[in-house]
């Protein structure tokens, strides 16, 4: 596939500074605490909207990752120690901002004996203690360990997601330490340790070079491993140096990705803006 380098970004995908205060309020919290969140570090073209709700979705096990995937802003460099206060801080930021759904996600740790599932759970036990409070992870592969997703979903999260990010043919341009075949696993067996007892969930960027025919291959094997939910989004390059957009997908093929995957059973959330935790409360509704 020739890579196209540039294309001009629709009017409709431009996005409005914000104006209320709110947004300053919420990054500020964010700062005083000194927790990094995956709207700042991915630049999430949602984040001023979900600022000023006082909402984010917090990013735990450092700020650098240790996988290189081309489509993501978070920094590639040696990861920092992890931080036993952490979840404590978060638990902090949760109480003040009034969340009752909260989104925890990561950097890969590759690094770890464990992957960072250990600390997962501690983030999971510690937010459970308000047992008005829903929790959602979006972990990692592992590197296809079943002992260390054991770990996180013996915290018992509400919802368990794991992103595909893109089809199989564009997994070494875009997720070159990752495997599509080991992420799919993940999702299967997060069902069978649960006993079914959590949500699953997936999602995929569009407009990175996939094919329909690809795309609609990836929702029936996402059926197949019994996820229930999915997220599908447009993929926006961060900057000049990351893998470049091939495609501004239609609003109408967003739709139509939708009722195919709704066809099948699913629950599926589809738009450009949409992110695997944007809106996330909504989706569980």
């Amino acid at each position: 596939m020739a890579l196209k380098k540039y294309l001009p970004k629709p009017r409709w995908l431009r996005i409005k500074l914000p104006t209320q205060k709110d947004f300053g309020q919420t990054r500020k919290l964010l700062r005083d605490l000194n927790l990094n969140t995956v709207c700042q570090s991915a630049r999430c073209p949602n984040i001023f909207e979900c600022f000023c709700k006082h909402t984010a979705t917090f990013l735990i096990l450092g700020k650098y990752c240790t996988r290189s995937c081309t489509f993501c802003n978070i920094e590639h460099k040696d990861p920092e120690p992890v931080d036993a206060k952490e979840p404590e801080r978060i638990a902090e930021a949760v109480k003040r901002l009034g969340l009752k759904y909260v989104v925890i996600t990561s950097v890969t740790r590759d690094d770890l004996l464990d992957g960072g599932a250990l600390h997962f759970a501690r983030v999971i036990n510690l937010l459970k203690e308000n047992s008005e409070l829903k929790v959602e992870v979006l972990i990692p592969d592992f590197q296809g360990s079943k002992e260390a997703l054991s770990l996180v979903l013996a915290a018992k999260p509400y919802v368990l997601n794991h992103n595909l990010e893109t089809v199989p043919s564009l997994y070494p341009k875009v997720r070159p330490q990752a495997d599509y075949k080991r992420s799919l696993q993940v999702l299967k067996w997060s069902k069978e340790l649960a006993q079914g007892e959590v949500i699953t969930k997936s999602g995929l960027m569009l407009g990175l070079g996939e094919e329909e025919r690809e795309v609609l291959q990836v929702l029936e094997d996402l059926k197949a491993v019994n996820c229930d939910w999915v997220t599908l989004g447009q993929y926006l390059q961060p900057s000049k140096k990351h893998f470049p957009v091939q495609e501004y997908v239609s609003l109408e093929k967003f739709k139509y990705y939708q009722e195919k995957g709704e066809s099948l059973g699913l629950k599926v959330f589809a738009g450009p803006l949409v992110r695997s935790s944007y809106n996330a409360e909504v989706l569980n509704k």
